[in-house]
């Protein structure tokens, strides 16, 4: 995906305006994130880019503690407030990042990176990178992109690519021996728009695994 089309001072100023005019905040679990972390035993994870909260406070009421972080202060304050009236405030940490300058501290048994893609200029390879080698051993990291885009899409540009899971497992230049992918697919589904109108839209998905034996 071409994230070299706007300037990186605005940011910031998009993301907040995108979801300080949200007309809804009743935001859902993303289906591949609850694939993968359903079976899971509940740990410390971190979700990038947590926007409206869902996956974050899904995870939460299952027993993790999360750090939910987004470039929007609007997002993550709507998130802390929504944890706060559903009572996981105390397994949801909200943090306010521009991951290009900041990522926040912590190891994680999971990390999640759920369609944390931007029209901005973002070196997304090291951002995930950092996000492998802030895992634990035996974590995991998922990485799911738009794989196609869906007709509400905020960004409509005919020219787009989107990196296929080889070629973003192969940006982000990690060890096999160390961080094994487990999975590497592109399923399609069937999804519904804000407004209540679906498509079928394909996900590119990577899932990897920090390795238990030592580097």
């Amino acid at each position: 995906m071409d994230s070299a089309r706007l300037p990186t001072e605005d940011a910031e100023l998009f993301w907040e305006r995108h979801y300080r005019t949200r007309r809804t905040w009743d935001a859902h679990v993303n289906a591949l994130l609850a694939e993968t972390a359903a079976p899971l035993r509940p740990g410390a994870a971190l979700d990038l880019g947590c926007g409206a909260g869902g996956d974050a406070i899904w995870l939460a009421r299952r027993g993790w503690h999360v750090t939910a972080v987004d470039i929007s202060t609007t997002a993550v304050e709507r998130v802390r407030e929504r944890a706060r009236e559903l009572g996981v405030a105390d397994r949801v940490a909200t943090e306010q990042h521009d991951l290009a300058r900041t990522f926040p501290d912590g190891e994680f048994d999971l990390v999640s990176a759920q369609y944390f893609q931007t029209p901005f200029p973002l070196l997304r390879g090291r951002v995930l990178r950092t996000a492998a080698r802030a895992l634990r051993p035996g974590g995991l990291l998922l990485i799911v992109d738009h794989g196609s885009t869906a007709p509400w899409s905020w960004n409509q540009d005919p020219d787009i690519r989107y990196p296929t899971p080889t070629e973003i497992a192969a940006e982000l230049d990690l060890d096999p021996a160390h961080w094994p992918v487990l999975r590497a697919d592109m399923p399609r589904r069937q999804a519904t728009g804000p407004a209540g109108e679906t498509a079928t839209v394909i996900d590119n998905v990577l899932l990897i695994q920090r390795s238990a034996g030592p580097e």
